[in-house]
């Protein structure tokens, strides 16, 4: 059916009437979020770690900038920061943390290979996705070193993937990845372009726009950031659990946290294909991802003499095949510049009250801007502490290093842990060949702007119709009543 020319302006111009009518507020363009927290898990490839810790390169590997490990071949980068537009689907995420592979010791103990990959950042747009990252490489056979920032490492395989209508947080299970021309060259040429990396899967916080109240100021969406939950990164200052001991008379310490990590290899192990495991924060303990942070410290402690004598909040279980072990009420104690961290063990559903686990070294407990602080110290594992976990390490063992921090003034600040998204329970490797994404619409009538646009064309329809029929009673003198 042909409208006639005189009706077709009035038709157009009652149809752009009925879809600013029908459509709701915002279905035209979803405003684009801030993506601020979150983790990327990615192995890189497999088979080269394989061959870095093997006995051809006799390497090893190693975490720089809060990187941890996830089961026994990803690396978890953490802290991400970008942004997300549910309309479109574009997404851009940065993370923070690195890996360095080192092997083939020469004999004046340099490294031919050396590569460090770090602070990978995720671009998607239109539907295809790249992995950029900063490298930084020794050349085979020549030694050249060269570094390079946000190499367009590895193109990501979409097929199948509609990032638009998601929510929060946004997440990505198991994409494909592969490297590229620039990235190979960066790869200090030990694989082709187009040699596939393992996939690749992330979790992010989107925090929504702030909206305009009538006011005019503004107010975050509810619901739609990413929530203070216990043991999830930060933000979990306020978390659940028991009160710790009120510091005694004279003490000066006003709040106080200890990071530990337990030992790389072990949750490695926890996670891996031996223990098939997980581990389980509670009490307030939080997850940093390389690292457990025991909040809440309360005790005494003597800027002048150096001493700290402290019991933290916080647990943490580890739970596998033929593996039960909860290290909780985490206390510190530090003398003469040597510190020791204690915790009751609960193995077998046998628990022993306060076994020293670690000594480290604590020689400058001094207040800096009213904060305290050890950072990484090396970590030894005590002969009692050999015995908590099962004769597994040998006493003298080199455990992961301890952090902590003291605040003696309401004004300072406790340094930031690594920000995981509120989602920060670990996991295996990923396995999954499809990728997941936000859910999204598959059809037009899924959506609800679908929807309106299916009633809005159904009204034009009538309308059209009345059009036509107000023409032809103009030609022919139809009455109107």
């Amino acid at each position: 059916m042909t409208l006639p020319r005189r009706a077709r302006p009035l038709a157009v111009t009652l149809f752009a009437a009925l879809l600013a009518a029908l459509l709701p507020a915002g279905a035209a363009h979803a405003e684009s979020g801030t993506v601020q927290g979150g983790r990327l898990d990615w192995g890189i490839k497999s088979s080269f770690q394989s061959y870095v810790t093997g006995p051809i390169a006799q390497g090893s590997r190693g975490l720089t900038g809060g990187a941890a490990t996830v089961g026994g071949s990803q690396f978890r980068f953490h802290s991400a920061r970008g942004s997300y537009d549910p309309g479109s689907g574009a997404f851009e995420a940065a993370f923070s943390g690195g890996v360095r592979f080192t092997g083939h010791r020469t004999a004046d103990g340099a490294n031919e290979l050396d590569l460090t990959i770090s602070r990978p950042r995720i671009h998607i747009r239109d539907g295809r996705g790249t992995l950029y990252a900063d490298m930084a490489s020794k050349a085979r056979g020549s030694g050249r070193v060269t570094a390079s920032s946000q190499v367009p490492l590895a193109t990501l395989d979409l097929g199948g993937v509609d990032m638009r209508g998601g929510g929060s947080p946004v997440a990505l299970t198991g994409v494909p990845a592969t490297l590229t021309a620039r990235g190979a060259a960066a790869f200090a040429g030990y694989y082709p372009a187009g040699t596939p990396l393992d996939p690749v899967s992330l979790s992010v916080d989107v925090r929504a726009p702030k909206k305009t109240t009538a006011g005019g100021g503004a107010s975050a969406t509810a619901g739609t950031g990413p929530s203070a939950t216990a043991g999830t990164g930060p933000s979990a200052a306020a978390s659940s659990g028991p009160p710790a001991a009120a510091p005694p008379a004279g003490g000066t310490l006003r709040e106080a946290a200890v990071d530990w990590g337990v030992r790389r290899t072990f949750r490695e192990y926890v996670t891996g294909a031996v223990a098939q495991g997980t581990w389980t924060l509670g009490d307030g303990a939080q997850d940093g991802g390389a690292l457990f942070r025991f909040p809440r410290g309360r005790g005494a402690y003597d800027p002048a003499k150096g001493t700290l004598d402290a019991a933290f909040a916080g647990s943490v279980r580890f739970t596998g095949a033929h593996l039960d072990l909860t290290l909780a009420a985490v206390t510190v104690k530090v003398g003469g510049g040597v510190g020791t961290l204690a915790a009751d063990v609960t193995s077998s559903g046998k628990t022993t009250r306060a076994v020293p686990l670690v000594t480290f070294a604590a020689r400058d407990l001094t207040p800096e801007n009213g904060l305290a602080v050890v950072t990484e110290a090396p970590a030894t594992l005590t002969a009692r502490g050999a015995q908590a976990f099962g004769g597994m390490y040998r006493a003298g063992t080199e455990m992961d290093p301890v952090s902590l921090a003291v605040a003696v003034d309401a004004k300072a600040a406790l340094p930031a842990l690594p920000d995981l998204g509120s989602d920060a329970k670990p996991a295996p490797s990923a396995t999954g060949t499809t990728p997941t994404a936000p859910a999204a619409p598959a059809t037009a009538s899924a959506s609800p702007t679908g929807t309106y646009v299916a009633l809005g064309a159904g009204v034009l329809a009538v309308a059209v119709i009345a059009v036509l029929a107000a023409v032809r009673r103009r030609r022919t003198g139809t009455p109107t009543h």
